[in-house]
């Protein structure tokens, strides 16, 4: 249950969040009563104050502030765009070897029993660049094809638009493996069926900059790749036809 610190002075602390771990409690999730800050708050024994978000499924780099001074320092630089956010993803089909997907994204609905849809006028500019790291081919049978085709890409927003990435990637036909929302059922269950049972959204924070408040020292915090993400990205690669 405790959590790995990444990071830690007197003013901020940094995480590898774990997939599955909601940032703090929502409206949405009230009879959940494990989260990122009520795990810190026992772990370092005092109050710590959420900055940004990371959706529950995704893991990586988070960081909490000690103080609501810093709380309010970091929340600036997220709202100015000044951070530096970099993820890894697995994805559906081979990717170009770079690009940038520059989509607008309005809110959905989300009204219990009604299909999911945009709200008109509730659009935002949402940027995001990418770079295929690797691409593979495995023997697995999806829908029509006889194999399957999946990337490893390296993405960053310049926006932090809810689920950005995950419809990003959704919208030019690439969702990302794993995405029970925005992703290919066809994808998922093969790969849950061929032999990872375990199968979840393969998003990643891999690397958070950010300028600290109090030094105004520019920091680059890395979180290692967890281990069911990297075992599968091993997998592909043995499996990856020649």
């Amino acid at each position: 249950m405790t959590l790995e610190i990444l990071h830690i002075d007197d003013d901020l602390v940094v995480v590898n969040k774990p997939s599955g771990l909601l940032v703090h409690r929502t409206d949405l999730a009230k009879h959940e009563q494990d989260a990122v800050v009520q795990r810190l708050n026992e772990q370092l024994g005092r109050w710590v104050f959420p900055v940004h978000r990371l959706d529950r499924a995704t893991s990586g780099v988070l960081v909490m502030a000690l103080n609501e001074t810093v709380a309010r320092k970091l929340g600036e630089q997220f709202m100015a765009r000044t951070t530096g956010k970099h993820y890894l993803a697995i994805v559906r089909g081979h990717t170009a070897d770079q690009g940038t997907i520059d989509y607008p994204l309005a809110k959905l609905n989300e009204e219990k029993g009604r299909s999911r849809f945009k709200i008109e006028g509730t659009e935002k500019e949402a940027v995001s660049h990418f770079q295929t790291l690797e691409t593979f081919e495995i023997p697995v049978p999806v829908s029509r094809y006889n194999q399957m085709r999946l990337s490893l890409v390296s993405v960053q927003p310049e926006h932090g638009r809810t689920h950005q990435i995950r419809r990003h990637f959704k919208h030019v036909f690439h969702p990302l493996l794993g995405d029970t929302r925005y992703g290919c059922r066809h994808h998922n269950q093969a790969m849950r069926g061929h032999w990872f049972e375990d199968l979840r959204l393969m998003l990643h924070a891999k690397q958070l900059s950010f300028t600290h408040p109090t030094t105004q020292m520019r920091m680059s915090i890395d979180a290692p790749v967890p281990d069911d993400m990297q075992q599968l990205i091993e997998s592909l690669r043995q499996q990856t036809c020649n």
